[in-house]
């Protein structure tokens, strides 16, 4: 049996879908840029700048908890039809916004719809993915994410001289392509894997519309969801930083410009797609694992240099370039990756979003005193950075092993990764 080829269907679909990752990474380094360039016009300080960032986190994973589980009650394509239009209501707010009122409420919204989004929309693409294919095509959202760092960064270098207007700007491109995204996918079918296991519960006469949450966190499934929660909670609380606070490091703290950020941020980020493009190719293989200890590697390295040589607009560059590397092969997608292969459909996207939730929680709390530690004790925050970053991958490859050696895949599911690995080396 070979392995389906993908069709511009497929491809379609996937990115429509997809774009949950672009505008969830477009929102979060809008906002770290754009609260910056606020901050005299609408007289924001550092407190207040640490508390919108960590505001963004919470509504993000107050989402991801609700959002993944009404995708499993009520359909795939109810949901992100429906927080698209939030996501674009939000964004038009902070680009209008006239004052921290409409900030809080403007990072509220824009945070819960992508948050909610991210989880629906992942699982309708492996549902609907071919055989052997659901691996490369969850890995596409990936890329669309580097994307919207990149288009959000390129911005930031046009209009990072303009004061707020240069904010306004950064989420007027959030609203627009939310807007697009929202009319696209009003033509997308819901998921045929999501819609069958909704009839098969029909016909056994089931109480319940999905599966219920107990199930969630007892047998099979609880190792796989408490090993998810760690990595993704403590490597995101690196990503997250350097995401919403990467701005702020260079301009604050090593005494450059938004431009020059942007810039560095732009060409560390066309390494990360390239990766990002390479992870779509070996993901559904043998070696997944392996590049996955590699990309680790990356990651601790990235704060270990800014640990020991301190905040300067090299040492940032630097590890810059590492970080694209880990975040590359070492962390969302793999979690993406994993969410997808170790729960049945009707827990998948409640699964996923607790995971993000949880971890969303964990930066939230980080991101409040961030500003205040990165300006007073860099080079310390970056050592526990590594640490903590180190702890993360650590339960990644656990629970890397444990998906590939056990795969928690159900019946219901073709698109086991062992099934793929077959067919990939019979090709």
């Amino acid at each position: 049996m070979t392995t389906p080829a993908l069709t511009a269907r497929d491809w379609t679909r996937s990115t429509v879908a997809g774009m949950a990752s672009y505008l969830d990474a477009a929102a979060i380094v809008s906002t770290g840029t754009a609260l910056v360039l606020f901050q005299e016009d609408l007289g924001l300080d550092p407190l207040q700048i640490g508390v919108l960032s960590s505001l963004l986190t919470l509504s993000i994973a107050a989402g991801a908890l609700t959002g993944g589980r009404l995708g499993d009650r009520f359909g795939r394509r109810t949901v992100f039809s429906l927080t698209m239009a939030l996501l674009a209501i939000g964004a038009g707010l902070l680009a209008a916004a006239a004052g921290p009122i409409m900030l809080y409420l403007g990072v509220v919204l824009i945070g819960y719809a992508s948050g909610a989004d991210l989880p629906v929309s992942l699982a309708l693409i492996a549902e609907e993915a071919p055989p052997g294919q659901a691996g490369k095509l969850v890995g596409l959202s990936q890329v669309l994410w580097f994307g919207g760092i990149i288009a959000t960064q390129l911005l930031s270098i046009v209009v990072g001289d303009l004061g707020s207007i240069g904010g306004r700007v950064l989420y007027a491109h959030v609203a627009v392509v939310a807007v697009v995204v929202l009319l696209l996918r009003l033509r997308v079918p819901e998921s045929s894997k999501w819609v069958a296991s909704r009839e098969e519960l029909t016909e056994t006469g089931s109480r319940h519309s999905a599966p219920s949450l107990r199930e969630l966190v007892t047998g099979p499934h609880v190792l796989p969801l408490l090993g998810l929660i760690t990595f993704y909670s403590l490597v995101n609380i690196v990503a997250n930083t350097k995401g919403q606070f990467g701005t702020f490091l260079y301009v604050n703290v090593a005494g450059s410009t938004v431009a020059v950020a942007s810039t560095i941020s732009v060409i560390t980020q066309c390494l990360g797609v390239l990766l990002a493009v390479w992870f779509m190719r070996i993901v559904d293989g043998r070696n997944r694992l392996r590049w996955y200890l590699f990309g680790a590697t990356c990651y601790v390295l990235a704060m270990a240099i800014v640990a020991v040589f301190g905040i300067t607009v090299w040492s940032l560059a630097t590890s810059a370039i590492f970080s694209a590397i880990g975040g590359a092969l070492a962390f969302e997608a793999m979690l993406k990756i994993w969410s997808q292969e170790a729960f049945p459909t009707l827990l998948r996207a409640t699964a996923q979003g607790t995971v993000v939730g949880a971890a969303r929680v964990v930066a939230a709390l980080a991101a409040v005193a961030t500003p205040t530690l990165m300006t007073n004790a860099p080079r310390a925050t970056f050592a526990v950075l590594m640490g903590v970053v180190c702890t993360g991958l650590i339960a990644g490859m656990f629970v890397g092993r444990t998906v590939q050696e056990h795969n928690h895949l159900r019946d219901d599911d073709t698109n086991a990764p062992v099934e793929a690995e077959r067919n990939t080396e019979r090709a």
